[in-house]
């Protein structure tokens, strides 16, 4: 059963057209089950029913015709229930549902089970039979095993209508995504495709049918070329018989048959790429498909053969589409380099098909001020390239080929989110005070770029949070002290008169450096931060002399410690700083100021350790990134968990206030340098809870400083005490965009003024 439920998987997810692979798989099922029907109903939550969209037994002209409502018949107690259904005698049940246009009067025996993802139902699956029985557990557990194997691709389905051709290139569509960087775009997509593989490929057609085949041949030519060499390079240092990878290679590439059946592909009016991936798809599915797991693995010598022959098509297609002026970038998953590369070609917007709204991309996005929506799913990315398309970054809405009306809106939206950026920019150099005389100090989050100027500034009082590890991961290999010298005393004299916070040197995780490798199976509990830092001294110690080095005649330095987990960590580190701060001493006649030094607060286990670490240090400063995956366990960076990560989750809520209010016993000072801050919600919500400073991008500054001039502080503690009360993250959300409405601020959480 599972050599077969594979194969049945793997076909469906090769056809690129959605209808077409549900007949094709209702069929397969059929055989498999060796039932006399098998029916595939798709959820349509607009309609409040489930469409009978592909069947192999009911009659095909109800196909795209009958619809059950979601509280009617079997198949809506099946979504009802949200488990399978399986009875001996389905017509004496009083939930049937008499349907004379399905032909399905035949049928007693019902098995059905929901096609659920991420906790919604988008479909069902059944099977039914003339015999009146109960389906064994090996039938409902083989039918149960494929629907939770194919409720990803089919949760997709309104979008994999994208690559339908029979629909209309001017319907407009719209897609959901995960808001990342809030703002509004109208633009036109630009795909960015990764490179050399077959499975990234989307189907096209090409008029030029002789063209493609000079190319695939070419290609083919070439990947030959390199086997050869490849074989010839490791002659005399493997045995002979294991170089017959190579020659294996080559005689398929070779044969007859695979270049003829991509040929035919192409004179059907594919395009080369096309060819090559339907074909080879089609051997990756042949081979998965058998019982000898030698035959089978030769299932992976077939793909990678694919990949390099495709790496020589795009190398030999020179052809590079033209960047629109208004672009949103749309990838597969879009990095914070893919956003670096475009962000200075008039890039209006990203959309990612995969990732999450913490990931470097999107926190770059937001300094830049640029909308980001993320998880949008398996979207056919070819068939997106240069499609008008409206961005809002905060409902996650994308709108493909909007209708006029729709477009006018948008543009009003876009207009007067512009009004009310010339607004806020009117406050950038005023104080960060309430209307009834509460003050807070907003910061710059720095490190992303290389210098700090007058505009980046944008009303900071000083910087909050300089991530120093950015300039050791574009480098070849670990910085000297001098060259650090003169990168931290830029920084520190661009805010001559007030604090700026250096963090030391904080990688792992999903921050890696290219000449100091770390793997392992669960990076963000691992080596990271303060840990390798102090595992390796010699690291730690250049550093912070570096830093003290710098701060020589500009006396603004305060150094802060990241991934704090215990009391001996904040020994270790200090006595390592006060080595460092003696070594500089004595080999300098200029005075040497010893620094203010701090915690980063993002590890849950400091949090019980509050009073014991504020008699070790000067300050304390919230990760709130790190901290709200670590409370919630969840990798932020994990598209399938990413709506689970959310800061304003009730214990995250009330955990900031634990520390805020032990802070003020303490009389520490506390700061919060994570994505909170800049979210107008939070911040409210922070000032309330008596943090003392706030650090945020650049771009945000501004926005923050309008929103908390605008608000009175007892008026936002009565909002904090309330939102600690509520049980659920969506009961805060609600409740904190109603009180933004109710105070004129609701132009900073939704589209338009």
């Amino acid at each position: 059963m599972l050599t077969t439920l594979r194969r049945i998987v793997l076909a469906f997810s090769q056809e690129p057209d959605l209808e077409q692979g549900l007949l094709r798989l209702v069929s397969q099922v059929k055989e498999a089950m060796a039932t006399e029907c098998c029916s595939v109903y798709l959820a349509d939550y607009e309609q409040e029913h489930f469409l009978l969209t592909a069947s192999d037994g009911l009659s095909k002209t109800s196909l795209g015709q009958v619809a059950i409502g979601f509280s009617e018949g079997l198949v809506g107690l099946v979504g009802q229930r949200e488990e399978p259904i399986n009875i001996a005698n389905a017509q004496s049940h009083p939930r049937f549902k008499h349907s004379p246009e399905v032909q399905e009067d035949d049928f007693n025996a019902f098995l059905g089970t929901p096609i659920i993802h991420q906790r919604k139902v988008v479909g069902i699956i059944s099977v039914q039979q003339k015999q009146a029985r109960q389906f064994d557990d090996t039938e409902e557990a083989f039918l149960v095993t494929l629907a939770a194997q194919l409720a990803t691709a089919i949760s997709h389905a309104e979008a994999k209508g994208i690559s339908n051709p029979n629909i209309s290139q001017n319907k407009w569509q719209k897609l959901q995504g995960i808001p990342g960087s809030s703002g509004l775009a109208i633009g036109r997509f630009y795909v960015s495709y990764p490179r050399s593989q077959l499975s990234s490929i989307n189907l096209t057609k090409h008029d030029q049918p002789a063209q493609q085949i000079k190319r695939f041949q070419q290609s083919v030519l070439l990947t030959i070329r390199d086997f050869g060499q490849m074989s010839h390079r490791m002659r005399g240092t493997i045995p002979d018989d294991t170089l017959d990878i190579f020659d294996m290679y080559k005689h398929m590439l070779e044969s007859a048959s695979l270049g003829e059946e991509i040929t035919e592909k192409i004179n059907e009016g594919w395009c080369a790429e096309s060819a090559l991936k339907l074909v080879i798809d089609q051997y990756i599915v042949q081979f998965q498909s058998v019982d000898d797991p030698y035959i089978r693995e030769r299932a992976t010598d077939i793909k990678d053969l694919g990949n390099r022959v495709l790496f020589h098509l795009q190398e030999t297609d020179h052809s590079k589409p033209e960047v629109p002026d208004d672009m949103v970038l749309v990838a597969q998953e879009v990095t914070a380099a893919l956003l670096a590369e475009y962000q200075h070609k008039g890039l209006k917007a990203i959309v990612s098909l995969s990732g999450s709204t913490n990931s470097h991309a999107v926190i770059l996005a937001r300094a830049l001020g640029i909308p980001a929506i993320m998880g949008v799913g398996n979207i056919p990315l070819n068939n997106l390239s240069n499609k008008q398309v409206i961005i809002d970054g905060y409902s996650g809405e994308i709108f493909l080929s909007p209708e006029a009306s729709l477009l006018k809106e948008y543009q009003h939206l876009v207009k007067e989110e512009e009004e009310l950026q010339d607004v806020v920019r009117e406050v950038t150099d005023l104080p960060t005070i309430t209307k009834d005389g509460k003050s807070i100090e907003l910061l710059l989050n720095a490190g992303l770029s290389g210098g700090i100027d007058h505009s980046m500034k944008n009303g900071a009082v000083g910087i909050g949070l300089y991530r120093t590890e950015i300039p050791f991961m574009e480098r070849p290999c670990f910085p000297s002290e001098v060259e650090q010298v003169s990168w931290y005393k830029t920084v520190l004299q661009s805010f001559p008169r007030q604090a700026v916070v250096m963090r030391t040197l904080d990688v792992g995780g999903d921050k890696a450096l290219p000449y100091f490798p770390i793997s392992e199976d669960n990076p963000f509990l691992g080596w990271r931060g303060i840990r390798i830092t102090l595992d390796h001294p010699e690291i730690f110690l250049v550093q912070v002399r570096a830093m003290l080095k710098a701060n020589i005649g500009i006396g603004n330095l305060e150094i802060m410690l990241p991934m704090i987990s215990s009391i001996t960590e904040v020994d270790d580190a200090i006595r390592l700083i006060n080595q460092a701060y003696f070594e500089v001493s004595s080999e300098t006649e200029e005075q040497v100021l010893k620094p203010k030094i701090g915690i980063m607060l993002e590890v849950p286990s400091v949090i019980f350790q509050l009073s014991e670490l504020a008699k070790k240090v000067d300050f304390f400063s919230v990760g709130s990134n790190d901290l709200t995956q670590y409370l919630l366990a969840v990798d932020r960076n994990n598209s399938r968990v990413a709506g689970i990560y959310d800061s304003y989750h009730p214990a995250v809520l009330r955990a900031l206030n634990h520390i805020a209010e032990h802070a003020q016993k303490e009389l520490i000072e506390l700061s919060l340098c994570g994505e909170l801050a800049g979210d107008p919600g939070g911040a409210l919500l922070l000032l309330a809870m008596g943090y003392d400073k706030l650090s945020m991008n650049s771009h945000n500054i501004p926005r923050i400083k309008w929103v908390l001039r605008h608000i009175d502080y007892e008026q936002a503690k009565l909002i904090l005490s309330h939102c600690l009360m509520l049980s659920t993250t969506k009961q805060v959300h609600n409740y904190i965009n109603d009180q933004l409405e109710l105070l004129g601020l609701g132009g900073f959480v939704r589209a338009g003024k």
